[in-house]
């Protein structure tokens, strides 16, 4: 099983195989191929070393990944929710920041359903 960037990549395709570190897309795994001229139809596991170091090289060198693009992005939310923009306070709400409607949907953000019960007539 190949390592790169702290992560073990499964055997599949190369291209495939790259969008298990996060941080990389299909879009982006193709372009590293093509960058370090490795066949993106190749199998991991029939991979030569030479090519993987190849790989690991160029990712380690031109692309952010896992634990620095994460301690980023929590950066830029914690940035937000301290100068207090709108986005910041969605945030810390745990609402959605990008426009959705939340009267229905939007579970994902706002957890389980807390009902709240009515009040009685008098």
């Amino acid at each position: 099983m190949a390592r790169i960037a702290g992560v073990d990549l499964p055997n599949k395709h190369v291209n495939i195989a790259l969008t298990y570190v996060y941080g990389i897309g299909r879009s982006l795994a193709n372009k590293i191929c093509e960058e370090t001229k490795v066949n993106p139809s190749t199998l991991l596991n029939e991979l030569p070393e030479d090519d993987l170091a190849k790989l690991r090289k160029y990712i380690d060198e031109n692309v952010k990944t896992e634990g620095r693009l994460r301690s980023e992005i929590g950066l830029n939310i914690k940035r937000l929710m301290d100068i207090g923009s709108y986005r910041g306070l969605r945030h810390r709400k745990g609402l959605p920041c990008r426009g959705q409607r939340t009267r229905t949907n939007s579970r994902t953000r706002k957890g389980k359903k807390k009902t709240v019960a009515n009040k009685k007539k008098a």
